[in-house]
């Protein structure tokens, strides 16, 4: 059996950086922008220790780190305004604590369903379009 981590979360590397934007640390994760912006101001905010379940969590870590969560969406709901923040937690495939933050806006796509994680139809921004989202949610944390 392979003790090598493949978890792009730990390994931060291109994997990584080719789906998401650094924004910056919080106090037990990080917060990326996901570079694929249907849902505009869409982040991740990722346990910064290896674990795949909240209930892994320390009962501290756990406060923390959902402390950490909201932070970010309150960013966002300063930042861009919009109806509703979806929450997706999922990781079947990625066995690391993350939180996927979801604007939803009421006539923007997927209103009143759930989001879809990777759409057919990929909004890529520009280097500038991403800094200025960027810029946006850490004026607002």
């Amino acid at each position: 059996m392979s003790t090598e981590n493949t978890c792009f979360y730990c390994e931060k590397d291109h994997r990584l950086y080719d789906l998401m934007i650094e924004i910056c640390p919080l106090e037990v994760s990080t917060l990326y922008l996901f570079k694929e912006q249907t849902y505009r101001g869409r982040c991740i905010v990722t346990y910064k220790g290896h674990v795949n379940e909240l209930f892994e969590l320390q009962e501290k870590e756990l406060e923390l780190y959902m402390k950490d969560v909201a932070k970010a969406a309150t960013a966002m709901k300063k930042a861009f305004s919009p109806n509703k923040i979806n929450y997706g937690a999922y990781s079947d495939k990625l066995p690391h604590l993350h939180f996927h933050l979801v604007p939803k806006y009421q006539d923007g796509p997927s209103w009143g369903s759930t989001f879809e994680m990777m759409p057919a139809k990929k909004v890529l921004l520009s280097d500038a379009e991403y800094s200025e989202i960027v810029d946006r949610i850490k004026q607002n944390l």
